[in-house]
């Protein structure tokens, strides 16, 4: 749903002013004539009707739909899907009801009849939560098993990286109350982030509650106003929870009717943020490790001085070395009483973690951690007491090894952590774009401003009418009512330019006003803009796996059995080679015999594998890469479109709309009779005027220019219309048949074409423009040669991708010579013209079953069974929203250049996530020999355990910091040399 509604923020290539790319939105709110907001909203909720009409066969027939339903009075948006025959209006019941939509769909020559919603009746809910404690992948594919065995879960994914989980579920079969259970049965923390009826949820925080009555009383209050759906209420915190719905109420208005109650005894805010937002809860992860390294140090500094230092000086050695009892002295006294607090108080997570997983039947890194450490400090639990209790035993404990190990994982986790707060920063910059405050105005029955006040951005409602001073940002999603101004949207869609806005522009919250003031209607708030639209669709992106962690996720499964084994006979090796004098006497250190030597070979190797930077590998670069995108204006949705992205070899571009501007201009006339130019357009223009076609719209608007004096000309009556699919239209004219269409139309009228008229269509075809027809009363009157320029750099673009040995191929259903035409212009070689949508997936399959990496590149609802079936579909922004919803990758500023930058960008981030797995399978296939003594017999190099418990926690910091590299990535330089060049259109 995220991804279709996305189309919110993303742009189209109209001209305006001067002539900067506008933004694209679906229909805006629309209200019967001479009703005010303040009336619709007494009026009553509005209703939502679905229809299946019969008979569409292109998007011109679900434009005549669209326009029909419209018009009508009480009408807020209609949508029409031709592909599928249904048409969904939303509509206010006070004025029109759906009896009425379903006869004006029939008056515009279509069969419609009314179907049940299926929206109303949802067997789908989607809750993100967000786990603490998950250490490694083994962890996460434990909470993922856990979540998908129960009944009624449909889907889960469980992110490393983010350390949530997002899960598609039943809500008739279980709640998301029973998916916190059951992640806490598997012995990590659960706390709900949201829950698929957020979407309009607002908490608030009241002051001055004494009793429950009080309580009460604000409950059924608020539940008294219209539009209010449910409330959950905290006690201990007086904190409200509400549901509703934002076209008839708002957070100003609890609050209103909040601080109306008892006499003005109680005081009502919006719920402070903090308290479980995901940027909150990692520092407070950030701070916990924190706390927990210095505290270690506080021990282990000590005791490292006591080990490694104090024996080097004399006067503090000989202290040390004092016997209390038998061979027992002080030093190993202090060291056991130092480095217990850090076993057992400060290590305390690891032995939780351990026993949590292990009683799950999984092993995780807690798992060698408590090993590693636990044989380390029992071992010299044994050796202190056997000294104490023999006269004559001088063996070595590893008190300083225990210490030190966890106080190294301990700096390795914290720095992992900080380390991976990064990796999710694009999230908290698109969060930190919306505004905190907005200007409220408040406007009389004419228009005219009688208030302003400044109000909390999270206050703003639906209908607000906001003031937008220079300088400050957007505040919401809408349309301008008054004013003129140019608008900076680079930190939506990456488009450097500002845009130019004045009446009647969308405007999209958390862009930035540049010179004039603007007041806006607000269309969109809180989680239904543009901007919480993009978060979570990026959100879900850095949710969803790509196929190369499945590599990561199979080698966990036996990664830490197998690691504890290998220690276990590393130990075994060296103890019974030292027994049996497999080796020198010399080899074993003075302070050592050969069971301590052994014991500390298998203690390095436990500690040093380290499964961590195996998880992270993936993860971690596909945060980086889809946040770097975000920030580029490509929004890609989750790792599996990423690794498809590397492997394309092959695009197939739409033409219209996608290598092609998509808003035909009238740039030719040429006429065959005696007649005035602009009588002659005056006879066209009222053909035209009830056609929803592209063509005809430009020839509308072209023919406008001859009635410049008229701010909206009236075109004379036209009888007996009749619109031919694919062909024309046909009408009555002040007593003269006019028919405007191409070849066909006009032989299936047995009208005669002149020499003249057909090498001219010739000319225009050869010149990639569409020929238009014009006949009046049985005679062709003139030709019009219609154009749709090229797109800045379309060219420069294909010949790029020809350098990266990509294959480009146009699929059009216009004609061949318009095709053709287009096709060379930009450096085409293969062309299929006058196909039809399921022709575009066909051709699209064809590439598959021949070996090639299929993109589609697209805008239009024909594209979007092409853009499903190929194995990467792109969807230029300013398309439609369900080519949006179809597509892997948006490109949001409708340049084709984002087609390479998308490729590049998938690129350089699978060559990282290589990079990542190389160094953390390189890791551990060098570090495990040598912790286990492999040069230890040539060089005498043996690596302690608390220098490899330090390899092990660098080796997930650094392939994190690896991921973090690609923050600064760069579009390639040929794309910086190419000069885009601006299209004009009158």
């Amino acid at each position: 749903m995220a991804s279709k509604l996305l189309a919110l923020a993303c742009i189209r290539n109209d001209s305006y002013g001067d002539l900067s790319p506008r933004p694209r939105y679906p229909s805006m709110t629309k209200y019967p004539k001479g009703v005010s907001v303040p009336e619709i909203s007494v009026q009553g909720s509005e209703a939502k009707a679905v229809f299946s009409v019969i008979g569409m066969t292109c998007a011109a027939c679900a434009g005549s739909v669209e326009k029909a339903v419209k018009r009508l009075p009480g009408i807020r948006e209609a949508a029409v899907d031709f592909l599928n025959n249904r048409t969904q209006v939303l509509f206010y019941p006070s004025f029109v009801n759906e009896e009425t939509i379903r006869e004006t769909i029939e008056d515009a020559g279509f069969e419609a009849t009314l179907i049940q919603d299926e929206t109303s009746d949802k067997s789908t809910q989607v809750c993100r939560i967000r786990i603490n404690g998950m250490t490694c992948t083994s962890c996460s594919n434990t909470v993922e098993q856990a979540l998908q065995a129960i009944q009624g879960v449909q889907k889960a994914q469980v992110a490393l990286a983010t350390e949530e989980a997002e899960v598609q579920y039943d809500p008739k079969i279980l709640s998301y109350n029973q998916l916190l259970q059951a992640i806490e049965d598997t012995g990590f923390g659960a706390i709900l982030i949201s829950t698929g009826e957020d979407m309009y949820k607002i908490q608030l925080k009241v002051d001055g509650i004494r009793t429950d009555n009080s309580m009460r009383m604000i409950e059924n209050s608020l539940l008294a106003l219209p539009g209010v759906q449910s409330i959950d209420i905290d006690p201990e915190l007086n904190k409200f929870s509400l549901s509703y719905k934002p076209e008839m109420t708002g957070p100003r208005n609890f609050i209103k009717v909040i601080e109306s109650i008892g006499m003005g005894q109680f005081k009502a805010m919006i719920f402070p943020e903090g308290s479980g937002g995901r940027e909150s809860l990692r520092q407070e992860e950030i701070k916990q490790y924190y706390r927990s390294f210095l505290w270690s140090l506080v021990f282990t500094v000590p005791v490292f001085l006591i080990s490694m230092v104090f024996m080097y000086i004399r006067a503090i050695k000989h202290g040390l070395d004092t016997k209390i009892v038998n061979m027992l002295t002080i030093g190993a006294i202090l060291r056991w009483v130092l480095s217990t607090p850090v076993q057992f108080f400060i290590g305390r997570r690891f032995y939780t973690g351990a026993y949590k997983a292990l009683r799950h039947h999984s092993a995780n890194m807690d798992v060698l951690i408590a090993l590693g450490t636990n044989a380390a400090y029992f071992y010299s639990v044994y050796s202190v007491l056997r000294a104490a209790a023999s006269p004559d035993f001088t063996g070595t404990d590893f008190f300083e090894t225990s210490s030190m190990l966890i106080s190294f994982i301990l700096l390795g986790k914290y720095l992992e952590v900080l380390a991976k707060g990064k990796t999710s920063e694009a999230i908290a910059k698109l969060m930190d774009l919306a505004p905190e405050t907005a200007i409220l105005l408040t406007l009389d029955d004419e228009g005219n401003v009688i208030n302003e006040e400044e109000i909390d951005g999270r206050m703003i409602q639906k209908n607000d009418v906001i003031k937008i001073i220079p300088g400050a940002k957007v505040a919401s999603d809408g349309f301008v009512i008054w004013g003129q101004s140019h608008v900076n949207e680079s930190m939506i869609t990456g488009e450097a330019r500002p845009v130019a806005k004045r009446k009647g522009d969308p405007v999209i919250g958390g862009t930035v006003n540049e010179n004039g003031v603007l007041h806006i209607k607000a269309t969109k708030v809180g989680s239904e803009s543009a901007l919480a639209q993009i978060v979570r669709l990026v959100e879900s992106a850095q949710m969803a796996k790509a196929p190369v962690q499945k590599f990561a996720d199979r080698i966990s499964k036996f990664f830490v059995p197998l690691v504890i084994i290998l220690s276990f006979s590393t130990w075994l090796a060296w103890f019974l080679a030292g027994e049996f004098h497999g080796y020198p006497e010399s080899w074993i250190p003075n302070s050592m015999d050969s069971f301590q030597l052994a014991l500390q070979f298998g203690i390095s190797v436990i500690v040093i594998a380290c499964p961590c930077a195996l998880g992270l590998a993936t993860p971690t670069a596909v945060m980086v890469g889809t946040g770097v995108g975000a920030s580029q204006g490509v929004l890609i949705k989750g790792g599996q479109a990423l690794e498809s992205a590397h492997k394309v070899n092959c695009i197939v571009f739409d033409k219209t709309g996608t290598l092609t501007v998509g808003k035909p201009v009238v740039v030719n006339t040429k006429l065959f009779k005696n007649m005035v130019l602009r009588d002659f357009y005056e006879f066209v223009a009222a053909a035209e005027v009830n056609s929803e076609h592209p063509l005809a719209k430009a020839i509308v608007e072209y023919a406008k220019k001859f009635r410049e004096d008229e701010e909206s000309p009236v075109w004379p009556e036209a009888r007996d219309f009749v619109s031919v699919t694919g062909h024309g239209v046909k009408a009555i004219v002040r007593n003269k048949e006019i028919i405007v269409g191409n070849r066909s139309l006009m032989l299936d009228h047995n009208i005669a074409i002149p020499a003249d008229a057909e090498e001219m269509l010739a000319e225009i075809e050869e010149m990639a423009q569409t020929g238009i027809l014009i006949s009046i009363d049985q005679e062709v009157t003139g030709v019009l040669a219609i154009s749709d320029p090229l797109k800045p750099g379309a060219r420069e673009v294909i010949s790029i991708l020809k350098s990266m040995k990509v294959r480009s191929i146009m699929v059009t259903g216009d004609n061949w010579g318009t095709a053709n035409s287009t096709a060379r212009e930009v450096g085409i070689e293969t062309v299929m013209a006058e196909t039809k949508p399921e022709q575009k997936a066909e051709k699209v399959k064809e590439l598959q079953a021949s070996g090639y990496v299929v993109a589609m590149v697209g805008d239009g609802i024909n594209d979007s069974p092409a853009l499903v079936a190929a194995d990467v579909g792109m969807a230029i922004g300013a398309g439609t929203d369900i080519a949006i919803e179809a597509a892997d990758i948006v490109l949001m500023k409708s340049n084709l250049e984002d087609v390479i930058t998308a490729i590049d960008l998938s690129r350089k981030t699978f060559s990282r996530i290589r990079l990542n797995y190389i160094w953390a399978l390189g890791y551990n296939l060098l570090g495990i020999p040598i912790a286990a003594g492999a040069l230890f017999p040539g060089t005498g190099f043996r690596l302690p355990p608390w220098i490899a418990g330090a390899a092990m926690a660098a080796s997930s910091v650094s392939v994190v910091v690896c991921s973090l590299l690609l923050k600064n990535y760069k579009r390639p330089r040929m794309l910086e040399n190419l000069e885009i060049r601006a299209i004009r259109i009158e």
